[in-house]
């Protein structure tokens, strides 16, 4: 009955952080800009990978391998968001501009000027 229940777990696990791998990577096909890429590349770190590795985590019964995959997902969910900040911050460095549809610097500068 507890091997159903964890067999079950997992591959909902591993589905659903399928659908977050296809999802980010048809968003990274898709999306305009470089800004915009990393959000649908983080979601393929961070929720699809956390996902993949939790549900292979309970397939196997939490032996060795669980504490080595325990150690794989920690080093991913830190070095995403780092690795993706420091990308943004050497685009910006690099006056790589945001393709916004409404650009909020300028109204908020406009704002600022009219008192």
């Amino acid at each position: 009955m507890i091997a159903t229940a964890l067999d079950i777990a997992s591959w909902v696990l591993i589905v659903g952080g399928s659908l977050f791998v296809l999802v980010g990577a048809i968003g990274l096909l898709r999306m305009p800009e470089l800004f915009t890429r990393m959000h649908a590349g983080s979601v393929i770190d961070t929720l699809g990978a956390g996902l993949l590795i939790l549900g292979m985590m309970l397939q196997t019964h939490f032996d060795q391998t669980t504490v080595k995959l325990f150690f794989i997902a920690v080093l991913l969910f830190f070095t995403g968001p780092i690795v993706t900040h420091a990308l943004a911050q050497a685009a910006l460095h690099e006056k790589v501009e945001p393709a916004l549809a409404e650009d909020r610097r300028r109204a908020a500068d406009a704002l600022g000027r009219r008192q």
